[in-house]
């Protein structure tokens, strides 16, 4: 008898508990951000270039050279922060000069920022200056969209293709 009330107080439990998973999978709604919202995520890495432009060695240098290190190019592993800029609708929303990453300041510059906005339709203004140029910028691209509710959108940056992309 003790093991017939043992085996429906764990079937008890085991009815419990599923429902009280069932009922957290279905409510209450979740929602990854506001309602009547959209989200930009500006994410990505990329190198500026050389803080110091590379130069040929001589002959004679290379001569100098153990074996294994005989390269034609001497360049200096620093590189130039970025400088980044969002602009969405006339208003700046992100401005950031980023410096490189690593111990000898070679590695990429990284961004990750999100942004919440209004849901409709939204001009986002995009620049990113990575040279040693003081003013100006070296990427500049400019999309118009309606963004719908609860929707969020990437944006990448790839030199390769031409700049900043919306995923």
């Amino acid at each position: 008898m003790n093991r017939i009330f043992r085996y429906a107080g764990q079937a008890a439990v085991y009815a419990a508990a599923a429902a009280i998973i069932g009922y957290f999978s279905q409510a209450p709604a979740y929602r990854a951000f506001p309602e009547d919202t959209a989200r930009i995520r500006l994410s990505f890495q990329h190198g500026g270039e050389r803080l110091v432009d590379c130069r040929r060695r001589t002959s004679a240098e290379i001569a100098k050279l153990a074996p294994n290190m005989r390269k034609p190019m001497d360049c200096q592993r620093e590189r130039v922060p970025l400088y980044v800029e969002l602009t969405i609708d006339g208003t700046v929303r992100y401005q950031r000069t980023l410096p490189p990453t690593g111990l000898s300041g070679d590695g990429p510059s990284k961004v990750y920022e999100r942004i919440d906005i209004p849901a409709g339709p939204h001009r986002l203004d995009l620049r990113l200056r990575d040279s040693k140029r003081e003013t100006g910028f070296d990427y500049e691209k400019t999309f118009t969209m309606s963004l719908a509710d609860n929707e969020s959108i990437a944006i990448d940056f790839r030199s390769e293709a031409g700049g900043f992309i919306i995923r």
